[in-house]
């Protein structure tokens, strides 16, 4: 496998990360294999959300514009479902029903995929 990072984000995913950030501080991903939303990444002010032994740091995001990394994290089962895709955070119009940072924005996030 190359040494290119398992997640990359649009420049949309990178302008909202820096304005979620602005507000909340410092942000962390969590991607499940759920249904609906539940299939959506989720951002969460880092720490937030609890990972424990079935969840797998992905990358830690470096966006221009934020003090920090920001980790994405994956349950280990949606892992081996896409190992074998890149995976791209990017922003749709439309608000998600989940609990992610961006829903009062009037946008979620969404994963892109392609084959590695």
């Amino acid at each position: 496998m190359s040494d290119a990072p398992r997640v990359e984000f649009t420049p949309a995913a990178a302008d909202l990360m820096r304005r979620l950030r602005g507000i909340h501080g410092p942000l962390m991903f969590h991607q499940s294999g759920g249904c609906c939303d539940g299939s959506a990444p989720m951002c969460y002010p880092a720490g937030e959300f609890r990972t424990g032994g079935s969840d797998i740091l992905l990358e830690s995001l470096v966006v221009d514009g934020v003090a920090e990394p920001v980790p994405f994290w994956i349950s280990a089962s949606q892992q081996e479902v896409w190992a074998h895709t890149r995976l791209i955070l990017d922003v749709v119009e439309g608000r998600g029903s989940g609990f992610s940072l961006e829903a009062p924005e009037g946008v979620r996030f969404l994963i892109r995929s392609r084959l590695i």
